[in-house]
């Protein structure tokens, strides 16, 4: 498969928020400014690619070799849990507003399905390590423009007159379901 189409389809036709619908819980959770909306994409957006690399490599050179595919799920997790330790104590360092902001979605992202997802889809769609990179990279893009999209909605309810009915998660619902519609006009793109 040519490495621009798995990277538009995965950033746009096939997102893993809009079409795939996983990744929602910090969707949600996390797209209330766009500040820490673009922090947690930067975060996932590591966590994926590494561990796509490293899932590979796992997956290829250690559970096939020893016939351990079985335990594929368990290992990922443990690479995946691993990352985002690294990246937590990294941002407790560095920038520790963003890991106030953040708050529990962080470790959270140990158990965030598009990570996990996305490491076993490369390797039930046989990617190879470029493929898996590619892969990792346009998943996780098209995680934080969703994230960044539905932030910047958001930040903009605070202006709007909302019914009280629809205020607050029922109108995030209603705007995540709109846009999952217009990404569905991304499909036949490639």
């Amino acid at each position: 498969m040519n490495l621009f189409t798995i990277l538009i389809s995965t950033i746009f036709i096939n997102n893993y928020v809009f079409a795939q619908f996983l990744g929602i819980c910090p969707f949600l959770g996390v797209s209330n400014k766009t500040e820490t909306a673009a922090g947690m994409g930067v975060a996932v957006t590591f966590v994926v690619t590494l561990s796509s690399v490293i899932t590979y490599v796992v997956h290829h050179y250690i559970l096939a070799n020893l016939g351990l595919e079985y335990l594929q799920t368990i290992v990922f997790i443990l690479v995946i849990a691993a990352l985002v330790q690294l990246v937590e104590m990294f941002l407790k360092k560095s920038s520790p507003g963003l890991y106030r902001a953040l708050g529990v979605y962080l470790p959270l992202i140990t158990t965030n399905c598009i990570v996990l997802g996305v490491a076993i889809l490369n390797i039930d769609n046989n990617y190879n390590i470029i493929e898996t990179i590619v892969n990792a990279l346009g998943a996780s893009i098209g995680f934080a423009i969703a994230l960044l999209l539905m932030a910047g909605v958001r930040e903009n309810f605070e202006l709007a007159d909302i019914p009280k009915p629809l205020q607050g998660f029922p109108i995030s619902l209603i705007t995540a379901g709109l846009m999952s519609i217009a990404f569905l006009g991304f499909s036949g793109l490639v």
